[in-house]
């Protein structure tokens, strides 16, 4: 039983205890996670957005067997924020109908911009075709300094949705504006969109006359060609905006203090890091003529496992990291406004069209080394929101090397391509690609990560769309008064 002079007692010592620990659970929580004042001088706020085009998890899942083992971790492991992103697309003829497998021009569009629109279109409404204004254009609006790096063509999808407006992705430099070849098919360009009709002009000339501080990747090719107005090349045009252009590894160590940047290192996409034994991809198993009769009898043939070697034709590339680094240097050095920063790992994507996954499993790896260089820079710049994610998801699926069914003596084996990797830990991964019997496999609809560094916490929800992400970066940077994910048509 309770002494009346401890009836009294606890209470109060129960009061005292919640006064002392309520400012000390707070104080904790500040040192974990610095929050930078909006508009301070010495603290401006940054986004570095960083996209892994087609990774979605099987992705993820399948590089880090393959670099680290199952047990081991990347440092896309190590975020403290992890969510998921539901892709959004539109039919072009009925805006009002969803399209539930997208491209990454309408992805991108809906990260960039906050729209939804239809595959193909690069910051452009469906139907209507009218331009949404980017987030790239919000920022220099509001005076802050804004960068694009892709492993593609800097013309590429991903890339141009964050400064160009253009009705068809495919439409990147002036010799594809009346009509374009694709697949060996050839299609109408884009003419409404040429500057003869009051357009702002293809891809690479909307890119050389932008008012990027850096763009890097690939893509030289869309450069050469002559403007439309016939005066110069693209390029010149870019170096007669401010356009400080380095095409190697070594120019790009020695850039001039102060300038603009635009960097070429390769005609069109980069080469990948890494590729399959002898430049192997997916191959088809082989079932024994018994199991051609009936599936029931006889065996298979799978295709041999393999490690994955560095890719020769990388040689000099300049890395993701290493182009990240650079440009984290330019944006920031004497800045304090702020920046918004775009990385892109292409050729995860790419590289699954092609069934090949040595190639993707080393973008995955160079996206991780390029989310170091994020996570290193933040830590000296604390207002610093790092976002990672896919603009859709892709073909590679992680599957049994042996399958479940083997015991009943079964040939059972996919009907589609497949590698077999060795992975870190020893055993074999084995990974199917079956989208379709085309020369190329398509993407998925599946929704995707979504992951930040500590500054995402209470900002980021855990479950959003696609085209919410561009509320929650421009609410970040101060660009939106709403901070909702409305796009704004120009």
């Amino acid at each position: 039983m309770f002494h009346p002079i401890d009836r009294f007692l606890f209470p109060v010592c129960v009061f005292l205890l919640l006064l002392l620990v309520g400012p000390l659970a707070q104080a904790a929580e500040a040192k974990e996670e610095p929050k930078g004042q909006l508009g301070s001088a010495t603290s401006p706020r940054n986004v570095i957005l960083i996209i892994g085009d087609g990774m979605d998890d099987h992705q993820i899942t399948i590089a880090r067997n393959y670099l680290v083992g199952a047990q081991g971790r990347l440092s896309l492991d190590d975020l403290p924020v992890r969510s998921a992103v539901q892709v959004l697309t539109v039919s072009d003829e009925d805006p009002g109908k969803s399209v539930y497998v997208a491209d990454s021009a309408n992805s991108a569009t809906s990260m960039s911009t906050g729209g939804i629109t239809s595959r193909g279109r690069i910051a452009t409404t469906a139907s209507t075709d009218q331009d949404l204004e980017t987030i790239v254009e919000l920022a220099e609006a509001a005076g802050m300094r804004t960068g694009l790096i892709a492993t593609s063509s800097i013309t590429d999808a991903t890339p141009a949705a964050f400064v160009s407006h253009i009705s068809m992705r495919f439409c990147e430099d002036p010799s594809s504006m009346s009509t374009l070849e694709f697949a060996g098919m050839e299609m109408e360009g884009c003419k409404a969109d040429m500057m003869a009709n009051g357009g702002p002009g293809s891809i690479s000339e909307q890119i050389s006359v932008s008012d990027l501080e850096v763009v890097m990747g690939g893509g030289a090719q869309h450069f050469a060609p002559m403007t439309e107005t016939g005066e110069m090349t693209v390029l010149e045009q870019a170096e007669k905006n401010g356009f400080h252009v380095v095409t190697s590894r070594e120019e790009l160590k020695n850039i001039p203090e102060g300038r603009r940047v635009m960097g070429l290192f390769g005609e069109s996409t980069l080469p990948v890091r890494l590729r399959g034994e002898d430049d192997r991809e997916a191959e088809t198993p082989k079932p024994s003529l018994l199991n051609r009769i009936h599936w029931f009898f006889g065996t298979v043939e799978l295709p041999e496992p393999m490690e994955c070697e560095l890719n020769p034709e990388f040689g000099d590339t300049p890395s993701l990291k290493e182009m990240t680094d650079v440009a984290l240097d330019l944006l920031s050095d004497g800045n304090e406004k702020g920046f918004f920063l775009m990385v892109e790992s292409a050729s995860i994507d790419k590289q699954s069209h092609e069934r090949k996954a040595c190639g993707s499993v080393g973008e995955v790896q160079q996206l991780d080394q390029a989310l170091d260089s994020a996570l290193a820079f933040a830590k000296t710049h604390p207002d610093t929101l790092i976002l990672v994610t896919a603009d859709h998801g892709h073909a590679a699926q992680l599957i049994p090397d042996e399958s479940l069914f083997a015991r009943t003596g079964i040939a059972v084996y996919t009907p589609g391509h497949m590698v077999r990797l060795k992975g870190a830990d020893g055993s074999n991964i084995a990974v199917n690609y079956a989208t379709n019997d085309f020369f190329a496999e398509e993407h998925t609809g599946v929704q995707v990560p979504l992951l930040a560094n500590g500054v995402g916490r209470g900002r980021v929800p855990g479950m959003l769309t696609q085209p919410q992400l561009f509320g929650l970066m421009t609410d970040y940077l101060g660009l939106s008064d709403t901070g909702d994910s409305s796009s704004s048509v120009r």
